[in-house]
């Protein structure tokens, strides 16, 4: 490798790292459930008003 060039690797990841493990205290909770259930429900819905 040479001298100019990183590799990118562990570095440009840490902000990322960082980012992901802060968890705000005051953001909402949603349960995955939750959003699998509206999913599906809009999909549903989609379909019946596609055959209307």
């Amino acid at each position: 490798m040479s001298k100019g060039q990183s590799s990118g690797g562990l570095m440009s990841s840490a902000g990322l790292v960082r980012y992901f493990d802060s968890e705000d205290r005051n953001a909402p909770r949603i349960d995955p459930r939750t959003v699998v259930a509206f999913g599906v429900l809009f999909g549903v819905l989609i379909i019946v008003l596609n055959a209307l």
